[in-house]
């Protein structure tokens, strides 16, 4: 699996409307008469590069992966079937909450590519001086992505709280890396754990990172 922006990823609760009922085959082939898929990497540099533009926080990714193929770093395994190729991407930016629900085409790969080079497009409109304060940006602060399952946390203190609560030993002061370890030990799928405790370990480890306590 290619290099990831700094985001958290996870399952779709919800698909926020009605899905594309003809998905397009993906129109970002390379390579000629041996056409294949353009590679996930260079999708990759270009979401990262168009993030980071936009100033992107609390970055978010979900897909219609099962949370049990998600592996213990919250990426997606490898081998992870998509139930479909819907995807929902979520930020926080300079212009508000932006979310970009994307299934437009049979693959999540090519999904995620159309959202990547949509947000580069918009940045050359305002490069370009066709619109001006982040406008074209509007029409997406009030589409609603879905959430992951369970409800994230509010407050670095609950995140740390909640997994003291779950996963701490008695009696014992455990630094956050080690109660994360022990977390994700005792939650993950794979390992018998609940899928809905194990992404709740997800987003707090998320809101820990983002207050600088990792």
């Amino acid at each position: 699996m290619s290099d990831w922006p700094d985001m958290r990823m996870g399952p779709i609760g919800t698909w926020p409307g009605t899905m594309t009922r003809n998905k397009q085959r993906s129109p970002f082939r390379t390579g000629g008469y041996y056409a294949r898929e353009t590679a996930l990497g260079d999708t990759l540099e270009i979401l990262e590069r168009e993030l980071r533009m936009l100033g992107a926080k609390d970055t978010e990714l979900l897909l219609a992966i099962r949370p049990q193929d998600f592996r213990l770093d919250g990426k997606p395994r490898a081998q992870a079937i998509a139930e479909h190729s819907g995807i929902i991407l979520s930020f926080e930016s300079k212009h508000g909450h932006l979310s970009y629900p994307c299934d437009t085409f049979t693959t999540w790969q090519a999904n995620l590519r159309a959202i990547a080079l949509g947000l580069e497009a918009l940045r050359k409109v305002t490069r370009y001086g066709i619109a001006a304060h982040g406008q074209q940006y509007r029409g997406y602060l009030a589409i609603e992505g879905a959430t992951a399952m369970p409800a994230g946390f509010t407050t670095v203190d609950g995140a740390a709280e909640w997994l003291n609560e779950q996963f701490g030993e008695p009696g014992t002061i455990h630094t956050f890396t080690e109660l994360l370890r022990r977390a994700k030990r005792a939650s993950h799928p794979d390992m018998g754990g609940n899928p809905d405790t194990f992404q709740r370990v997800t987003l707090a480890e998320t809101k820990l990172r983002e207050a600088g306590r990792l």
